[in-house]
């Protein structure tokens, strides 16, 4: 939920010394300490959803699939594009649920809002982001996709195009992990109709 600064809320108090640390919730929330490097913190979360996202692929064309659907159909088919989707998905999916329990653990921690070393949310927007694609073809055949999912979702994520800045008003994680999403579904649908007119 960055500028191209990255300005979130400044850390702000210390927390008390009573107060037991959240070590793991931390550890996900800064996205395995992303969130602590000095320079654009939340672009370095969103480019550890590029690797994700590049290790799905990888993993898609080894024919591996990380939830099955039973129904007969594409997600079904033992394909690279379903497997991608499913994996991206699912990944996702994770992603989401645990980064809105841990970034709300360590907002209440840090005693910030939205703390600038959170960085969980730029992971799991990015990830939405790619989904756009709905398959891996077109990463398979060029790189310049990943990248522009990249460059979408800053872009979205900076600018925070309705209600991407309402969404910030939510209490606790919801606020500090809802406005990426949005910011996320902008540059999905940005990536599919670039796909969609070849470029």
């Amino acid at each position: 939920m960055t500028s191209g600064a990255d300005p979130h809320s400044a850390d702000g108090p210390t927390p008390p010394a009573t107060a037991t640390k959240p070590r793991f919730a931390l550890f996900v929330a800064t996205a395995c300490g992303l969130g602590y490097l000095p320079k654009a913190p939340g672009t370095w979360g969103s480019l550890l959803g590029v690797a994700i996202t590049s290790l799905n692929v990888y993993i898609a064309n080894t024919n591996m699939r990380f939830v099955t659907v039973p129904e007969n159909g594409h997600w079904s088919d033992r394909v690279p594009e379903a497997n991608f989707v499913a994996n991206e998905f699912s990944v996702g999916l994770v992603i989401l649920v645990i980064g809105l329990w841990a970034s709300n653990r360590a907002a209440k921690y840090l005693q910030v809002k939205d703390p600038q070393v959170i960085v969980i949310d730029e992971v799991s927007g990015q990830l939405i982001t790619y989904l756009g694609l709905f398959t891996a073809g077109p990463i398979l055949h060029s790189w310049k996709y990943l990248l522009l999912g990249l460059i979408l979702f800053r872009v979205f994520d900076i600018w925070k195009p309705f209600p991407a800045r309402q969404a910030e008003s939510l209490p606790g994680g919801w606020g500090i992990m809802a406005d990426d999403w949005v910011a996320g579904v902008y540059a999905a649908i940005g990536l599919w109709i670039a796909r969609a007119a070849g470029l």
